[in-house]
């Protein structure tokens, strides 16, 4: 029997406790959300209900709408998947986008949550491609997709270096997965957007070993990748009209005898010359690929997204996606976006000196900073790294450095795992830009 679930925008009776968020009448649960941050007090509520073990629930009588049912299934969910979530009738639009929306964030939180062992590096490329297969079919454009699958020893034949050179040590060999929507059915029509996910699956660390604490959730480091596809995958089910090319960069780094090493160097396809300082910094090693790819593109604007970097969860923890980009008007639109869905982003620094801290003695850049131990902002000298492989990266790239990807433990928000945070406003963002362009 399920748990009847209602909105009150009345305080709590004094005897739930000052405050209280949730109160219970005859077997009728109420969320007391006010008019302030409703969003959250209803997905705080569902998290508490959740926690006490409610696993069945309805949610009826006033004030449900697509923004607060959203809000209530994000805090309900859970990775074991063991509940069920009835919810009101709401007009057709907002039924429909609320369903989409739930069927593209299950997607990508499951993704995460999977297990490495299920989830390859070839078969994430596959999964993703199935998915915005699926996608285009239920929008009826099915013919707008399709993409290609470079794998093993082809990425190292055509010079995918990056990627080959950190996932040939795993038996769970490398792949790239480069897809194309395109709605016009035009091969000439322009691309608007080039998406570039870091798909790492495992992250042992390779030889800079990481401790067992900071790997057990490292299932997890193909977010990024992840993200990107069920962020697509939404906007194509709004009815995105435009051309965009997906690239997911999708590898295992694992220590063996075919596992790259410390002081190797890297060779790309655009003369940039790497020196590996890091194994542990194997991400943008991999994301350079997928940036070189986007960049021959020409598109009006690229994103990148990757779990990329400790020192940005340091600055934000897992509650913030962090941002850096100088293209101040490309981050404007994202946080528009972002408040419109409701999610949170942070901006971090990223400047030309940046750049300069990147240097090697042996190549003509290092995948860490070369500035003295601790000197360095550990975030924003990987995007430095990153653009080197971009012709123009003062304009029209962001890369996003997915802090809130995946929580080791529940917070008030957040069950365990993944939670999915990013999709509805990056599927914004490429509507909207979509839309003014």
């Amino acid at each position: 029997m399920s748990m009847k679930i209602q909105l009150s925008k009345k305080n709590a009776p004094e005897i739930w406790g000052k405050n209280a968020v949730i109160s219970f009448d005859d077997g009728v649960a109420k969320i007391h959300f006010g008019e302030e941050k409703s969003r959250i007090k209803i997905q705080q509520a569902a998290r508490k209900l959740r926690a006490q073990g409610i696993s069945d629930v309805e949610l009826e009588g006033k004030y449900w709408d697509l923004a607060h049912c959203w809000a209530f299934y994000q805090g309900f969910y859970t990775a074991k998947q063991q509940f069920a979530v009835e919810f009101p009738t709401l007009d057709d639009a907002e039924q429909q986008q609320l369903f989409r929306q739930i069927e593209c964030g299950d997607f990508v939180r499951e993704l995460i949550n999977l297990p490495a062992e299920q989830i390859t590096p070839q078969e994430l490329a596959h999964r993703a491609a199935d998915f915005i297969l699926q996608q285009s079919k239920q929008a009826e454009c099915e013919s707008a997709v399709s993409y290609h699958i470079i794998a093993r020893e082809e990425l190292r034949d055509r010079g995918y270096n990056g990627l080959w050179t950190v996932g040939k040590g795993s038996a769970n060999q490398p792949a790239m997965l480069q897809l194309d929507f395109n709605p016009s059915g035009d091969p000439e029509a322009p691309v608007m957007a080039c998406l570039v996910g870091k798909g790492i699956t495992f992250d042992t660390g390779g030889y800079s070993l990481k401790p067992s604490n900071s790997m057990d959730s490292m299932r997890s480091d193909m977010g990024g990748a992840a993200l990107l596809t069920g962020a697509l995958g939404l906007a194509i089910a709004c009815g995105l009209n435009r051309r965009v090319k997906l690239y997911l960069c999708c590898a295992e780094n694992m220590v063996s005898s075919r596992a790259f090493r410390l002081g190797d160097i890297i060779e790309y396809r655009n003369g940039v010359t790497v020196e590996v300082l890091n194994t542990d910094a194997e991400g943008r090693l991999v994301l350079a690929d997928g940036l070189i790819d986007a960049d021959a593109q020409k598109p009006h604007f690229i994103i990148d997204c990757a779990t990329l970097t400790g020192a940005a969860k340091m600055a934000v923890g897992n509650d913030y996606h962090s941002v850096l980009s100088m293209d101040d008007s490309l981050v404007k639109a994202l946080f528009n976006a972002a408040e419109e869905e409701n999610e949170p982003f942070w901006r971090l620094p990223f400047e030309p000196f940046h750049r300069e801290q990147v240097g090697s003695a042996f190549a003509d850049i290092c995948n860490t900073a070369s500035v003295p131990a601790g000197t360095g902002a550990g975030a924003s000298t990987a995007t430095a790294f990153l653009s080197y492989f971009l012709k123009n990266y003062a304009k029209n790239w962001l890369h996003i450095d997915c802090s809130a990807t995946f929580r080791k433990s529940a917070s008030p928000l957040w069950a365990a795992g993944a939670t999915g945070i990013g999709v509805t406003s990056l599927a914004n963002l490429l509507l909207s830009q979509a839309d003014s362009r």
